[in-house]
């Protein structure tokens, strides 16, 4: 079969390496493209458009990295939980099991230049866009090695040579900076769009409707994506929405529902959002995806839906499950060798997180900078402002 010349080889070195180059090197997949057509699980939903086709293109390549990413970044969240139960992780964290075919779906069909912004639930999002896994465990751990320099910590990943402009704490607020972007794409002219990602929770936030209204007076370049797991924090979306149809939102910008828990159904709608916003201007998707986990680490998740609704979405609806039943109904992989890459993902965070733990704190005098422009010589005082502790770089 197409997976069964896994190879065994010093994977460390991989640690530093995006996904998607560690990926090539552990398994000799298939290289196939020959095409593969399926269908999208349920059709799309829309508003003030025609839907995109729900047959979509794909091959054994990208099947098996889909698999292999999603089962990355679904190991990953699960090791962060336990990590922060262990008090290795400090502070706010959110996790996006669950949410997998989200991330995944939307990397299909975009480019790096291409813009992404997002909310606090972004280590997955991160990851798709290039980060690796050493980066997202020292950064949860407040180390050197972060991609935030270990300043960040769960909310803030960044990375901004990939397009990946945050991870921001502020509900909603990263709204309005990814219509900034979106500006920056038309400005420069370069043929590129941005995706703003926010949750049901955020939905109804007023900064979201006034970065949508001049984005649409502008035709900017902006794809709003509402991460819709149907839960804000612990309020579920009918007691919050008085019109839970997201997508619908816009009133006079267009909008499609999206399956959000199958990664074919999201590549889809993410390349028909992509031509339409560099045509048109803004468009928004709804995902009706799900978390597993609860809001945060201090929120159980079991107060306010019953465990019986969360192990019948991961029965009927998980975007993991849902690709390996397509890779075996084609006869690419055996359970066995996809039980191997599932392994080989679980040594691969283990040994990520052993470095990441190997990288030390930030420096003290990390506090000062990316504060103030540089040379400026700005003076830090103590309390009583008559004695100077330090002259900032």
């Amino acid at each position: 079969m197409a997976l069964s010349h896994l190879k065994s080889f010093s994977s460390r070195s991989n640690l530093v390496k995006p996904l998607a180059t560690a990926f090539s090197l552990r398994c000799q997949i298939s290289t196939s493209t020959d095409p593969i057509t399926i269908e999208t699980s349920v059709p799309f939903a829309t508003h003030r458009c025609d839907p995109p086709s729900r047959t979509v293109e794909t091959n054994p390549q990208e099947l098996h990295s889909f698999f292999r990413v999603m089962a990355t970044m679904r190991r990953m969240e699960i090791a962060a939980d336990s990590l922060y139960k262990a008090k290795l992780i400090r502070g706010f964290c959110h996790l996006y099991d669950g949410q997998e075919a989200v991330a995944v779906g939307m990397e299909a069909a975009i480019t790096k230049n291409d813009s992404i912004i997002t909310a606090y639930r972004d280590h997955c999002t991160f990851l798709g866009r290039g980060g690796t896994l050493l980066e997202v465990f020292s950064e949860l751990m407040g180390r050197q090695g972060g991609c935030s320099k270990g300043k960040g910590g769960s909310m803030h990943f960044y990375k901004k040579d990939s397009g990946f402009y945050g991870g921001h704490g502020i509900v909603g607020a990263q709204v309005p900076l990814g219509c900034g972007l979106a500006f920056a794409h038309k400005y420069n002219k370069d043929d590129a769009v941005a995706f703003a990602l926010y949750g049901d929770g955020a939905a109804n936030q007023g900064q979201l409707f006034e970065a949508l209204n001049i984005s649409a007076l502008w035709d900017l370049p902006i794809i709003l994506v509402c991460e819709n797991n149907h839960y804000g924090m612990g309020t579920a979306e009918w007691r919050a929405a008085k019109s839970p149809a997201y997508y619908k939102r816009g009133d006079y910008v267009p909008g499609l529902k999206v399956d959000g828990m199958d990664a074919f159904a999201v590549k889809q709608a993410c390349k028909f959002a992509k031509e339409h916003a560099l045509k048109s201007g803004p468009i928004i998707l709804e995902m009706d995806t799900y978390r597993y986990h609860g809001h945060s680490m201090s929120d159980p998740g079991s107060t306010y839906r019953s465990r019986d609704e969360i192990s019948g979405v991961r029965q009927e609806r998980d975007p993991i499950e849902r690709i390996r039943k397509l890779i075996l109904t084609h006869d690419l992989a055996t359970e066995k060798e996809l039980k191997d890459i599932e392994k080989e993902v679980r040594k691969q965070v283990d040994e990520a997180i052993a470095q990441a733990k190997e990288s030390p704190m930030p420096d003290p005098s990390e506090l000062f900078t990316n504060v103030y422009v540089k040379g400026l010589g700005v003076e830090a005082y103590g309390a009583d402002r008559k004695e100077v502790r330090a002259v900032l770089p």
